[in-house]
């Protein structure tokens, strides 16, 4: 079994991830190599793509969208993320494997049975043919309208998309072009199959975010650990070629086809910024100690779900930063942080902290 630090590790996560050095092409192949990018601020998945770029050119990711070569969706934990439009049904599908809405304590909560979301789901179907683009309260009129579901219309409106989430793991629905601060609803038919689900999902995440665990996939990245374990355990024994490393003593699987290059790989000194609900951290999630110290969690993962602008040395967070102030807890030249945010000025006018 290949031994390997962590120091090596976060490097190779660094580069394989555009950000040492920023390389990367388009928004969709940042979005590919990325296994998505979190939208739920645009603002912040602007930002994540454009610091992995080489060249960023406002207007890119807009264009994307309007171009169907990104779709916007909700995806992984119930996020809203951007994905390559062409391998978007593959994360769909991997993402709603859970099946959390046949839960007693899910239906309870929201007073919805697996009957009713296939009511809603045929509605909303019918309501979406012939290109049709909804804002959220036209859609939720149509569904009731159709269903007579008139006690579900106060969580179908619900900014968090509860009802609609199932909708959008089954291919049914995905945000559509805004009205001014209004988002659309739109037909996800248009989205390709992809051949092999899971395969794509995790041959995109073990490329970017590796090593992990069939656990730590699921519970930092994948659904908050909701999946059932026989099932991850299936699909990382019978979809990808892993192979064991060892990382300091911890055992981690990985794609074989990389062991060489990660071993090959030395440390990391780089000084990155990056802004809220990055990628990289949302990859290893909040609890990965590897990254984030125990003591400074909270400086990141804030309330409200709140992931913080953070700064990076040599991969590991060294401390957060907003648009006023920097706040380290590690040791990073000054100078290496007025570059970095130099840098963002160019590529990102848009703030990064939260209002």
């Amino acid at each position: 079994m290949e031994k390997v630090t962590w120091g090596q590790v976060l490097a190779w996560r660094l580069r394989r991830q555009f950000l040492e050095p920023a390389d990367g092409g388009d928004p969709v192949e940042v979005a590919r190599r990325l296994a998505g990018v979190q939208a739920q601020v645009a603002s912040a998945a602007e930002l994540a793509i454009a610091v992995r770029q080489a060249a960023p050119r406002p207007g890119a990711v807009t264009e994307a969208l309007a171009d169907r070569r990104l779709v916007k969706t909700w995806a992984m934990r119930g996020t809203l993320h951007l994905l390559p439009a062409d391998e978007a049904a593959a994360y769909l599908t991997v993402s709603g494997a859970h099946r959390n809405w046949e839960r007693a304590s899910w239906q309870k909560t929201f007073g919805a049975t697996p009957a009713d979301l296939e009511a809603i789901a045929a509605a909303a179907t019918e309501a979406l043919s012939g290109g049709a683009a909804l804002t959220r309260e036209e859609l939720t009129a149509e569904i009731v309208d159709r269903t007579g579901s008139g006690h579900l219309a106060e969580v179908l409106g619900s900014g968090w998309g509860t009802l609609l989430k199932p909708l959008a793991w089954w291919k049914v629905l995905c945000f559509g072009p805004p009205q001014g601060n209004r988002v659309t609803f739109v037909s996800a038919a248009w989205l390709p199959e992809t051949p092999d689900p899971v395969a794509t999902v995790l041959r995109a995440f073990l490329g970017a975010h590796g090593p992990t665990t069939p656990e730590l996939f699921d519970k930092a990245w994948l659904s908050r650990g909701v999946t059932r374990k026989a099932l991850l355990k299936s699909w990382f024994a019978e979809s990808v070629e892993v192979t064991e490393v060892d990382v300091e003593g911890e055992r981690r699987v990985m794609l074989a086809e990389h062991v060489a290059e990660l071993a090959a790989t030395p440390p990391s000194t780089a000084v990155r910024l990056l802004g809220a609900f990055d990628a990289y951290v949302l990859g290893a999630g909040t609890g990965a100690t590897e990254i984030i110290p125990a003591a400074h969690r909270a400086a990141v993962s804030r309330s409200g779900g709140w992931i913080s602008p953070v700064v990076l040395r040599g991969g590991r967070v060294a401390g957060v930063w907003d648009d006023e102030r920097t706040t380290l807890w590690e040791d990073v030249p000054e100078e290496a942080i007025a570059a970095e945010r130099a840098r963002l000025t160019r590529i990102s006018p848009e703030p990064c902290s939260p209002a």
